[in-house]
């Protein structure tokens, strides 16, 4: 798999000079970036924007009521709260997972570059060797070239020779993605909704004589008393009929024939969840490294030291 890039920290002129506007962004700036893109797949709650920003690399802790993110190649956390920037603390991105708001992305303020349509890795290599020169093993040092260099392999390899399609992709493969994990959800709950259903018709079937017995018994104490435990379980087994709206018993073979349909469809999915995962992550470590590289998309200068004046 592929890494991504750490930031680099500034370390003399030549590197600085080398990346000109595009030096070293904040840790909060990162930060709302990852959730601009994991907010650009829709994640169904909030639990499922942190699970994605958990698959971005970013690691995602709680500490009493606040939630804690550190992107990769950061040693400090920042809390996801108003200091992150506006429309990105917790519940201002409850609120917009809920659709009571729209989220604006910071991002629009960036200086907009042109999306690349000559080959990528000309690019790639045009900027790796305009730092050729004096500071060119200093910066070498805290620029991981050889993660570069596997990415600039992976590009390759996979075609991916253009910036619109490797951006298409990684959109593509990380929606897959998602479809797949609900898919998987959806199975796993339904075959949880039958084994809970399976236990119950069982055990109605099984003290439907001693309830209509209790019954005829004109609810005796004495009975219930006797026979406490299986008219308890008829009680809980009707319950959940009528919790589950169910008029008409399913018999216990369709329930089975069910439960090993989705049981078979689950471990297809998965099957497919683990490739794309893989794929997923391979994908966002490039693209997040060519966007590191080029400068794609970075906000302004002016924004990006205010941010990291309140990172100090």
């Amino acid at each position: 798999g592929y890494s991504i890039v750490e930031d680099p920290k500034p370390h003399g002129k030549s590197y600085n000079k080398w990346l000109g506007d595009q030096a070293k962004p904040s840790h909060r700036e990162q930060l709302r970036v990852m959730i601009d893109q994991a907010l650009e797949q829709k994640p169904a709650d909030f639990d499922a924007l942190l699970k994605l920003l958990t698959e971005m690399g970013c690691e995602v802790s709680r500490r009493g009521q606040a939630i804690r993110l550190k992107a990769p190649g950061w040693k400090n956390v920042a809390r996801m709260d108003e200091k992150l920037g506006q429309g990105y603390s917790e519940d201002e991105i409850r609120a917009v997972l809920a659709g009571e708001k729209q989220h604006t992305p910071r991002r629009k303020d960036a200086v907009s570059t042109p999306t690349p349509k000559v080959n990528l890795l000309v690019d790639i290599q045009a900027k790796l060797q305009a730092g050729k020169g004096a500071g060119y093993a200093r910066w070498a040092k805290v620029f991981n070239l050889k993660q570069m260099a596997q990415t600039m392999n992976y590009l390759t390899e996979h075609g991916l020779l253009e910036y619109a399609v490797l951006e298409e992709k990684a959109a593509a493969v990380t929606t897959r993605h998602n479809e797949l994990s609900a898919q998987i959800k959806a199975a796993e709950t339904r075959m949880a909704e039958i084994a809970v259903l399976r236990t119950h018709i069982i055990n109605y079937v099984k003290t439907r004589e001693v309830y209509a017995a209790y019954r005829k018994a004109g609810y005796s104490k004495k009975f219930l008393a006797e026979h406490e435990a299986d008219i308890l379980l008829h009680k809980a087994a009707k319950q959940a009929f009528d919790d589950l709206g169910i008029k008409k018993l399913p018999t216990v073979k369709s329930l089975q024939a069910e439960y090993a349909t989705l049981l078979e469809g689950k471990k297809k999915d998965y099957a497919e969840y683990r490739r794309s995962r893989e794929e997923m992550r391979e994908l966002l470590a490039a693209k997040a490294n060519v966007d590191r590289l080029m400068g794609y998309g970075e906000e302004r200068q002016n924004d990006r030291e205010k941010e990291q004046g309140q990172d100090r």
